[in-house]
């Protein structure tokens, strides 16, 4: 029989409606990241998550019901980060290729930043699906959007579509696990400039012009 996964979704009647509730609710969150990051789901504890945020146990049922929803709540969290900091990363009349060098870069001083990201987005797979899906569905709508307006603008071949957006979000991902959580041995500018150069230039060698 297949396991049946239930959709984790925060209460609305759940939402602070004070700068304090907003503040406590900031702690938990905070507090969650951390505790889910080192121990993954199972092993982290209500308990646990409550006595790093340095709140009250009963302050947690205020605003959540439950460590899945908690944990539901924390990757739609770490979603939206990823992409303000994308958003953010982008400057006015960039090109198509040096877009994605920034939010490049961008993604891997945030991985840097927030390591338990891998660990927590990983463990959502089983623990919350839905989230897991639209985490990278999104991230990847979005990419192809970029691309499809660097498509508009002559910059890029006319087909280029999701396709191309999955592939270079993929070599994004996995450059972020290498040199974000593994090592620093790099920086992010000059990771999101090698990588950028595969997009720009691809990987054969440059033939010469027979005199």
């Amino acid at each position: 029989m297949a396991t049946e996964y239930s959709e984790h979704t925060e209460s609305k009647d759940k939402q602070p409606r004070t700068a304090r509730g907003l503040r406590t609710k900031r702690k938990l969150l905070d507090a969650a990241a951390l505790e889910f990051g080192e121990k993954g789901f199972h092993e982290a504890s209500i308990t646990a998550i409550t006595q790093r945020a340095g709140t009250a146990l009963g302050s947690f049922y205020t605003y959540f019901d439950s460590k899945d929803e908690l944990f539901s709540a924390l990757v739609r969290e770490l979603s939206n980060m990823v992409k303000e900091r994308a958003a953010i990363a982008l400057a006015p009349k960039q090109s198509a290729i040096e877009a994605e060098r920034s939010v490049l870069q961008a993604f891997l001083e945030f991985a840097r930043e927030h390591k338990e990201i891998y660990r927590i987005i990983d463990e959502a797979e089983f623990i919350d699906p839905q989230s897991y899906h639209d985490h990278y569905k999104h991230a990847a709508q979005r990419m192809e959007e970029r691309l499809a307006e660097g498509a508009k603008a002559g910059e890029l071949r006319s087909d280029v579509g999701e396709i191309e957006a999955w592939a270079i979000m993929g070599m994004n991902v996995f450059l972020g696990m290498r040199y974000g959580i593994w090592s620093e041995e790099k920086s992010a500018v000059e990771i999101a400039e090698i990588a950028n150069n595969i997009l720009a230039r691809g990987i054969i060698a440059e033939t010469r012009d027979k005199v």
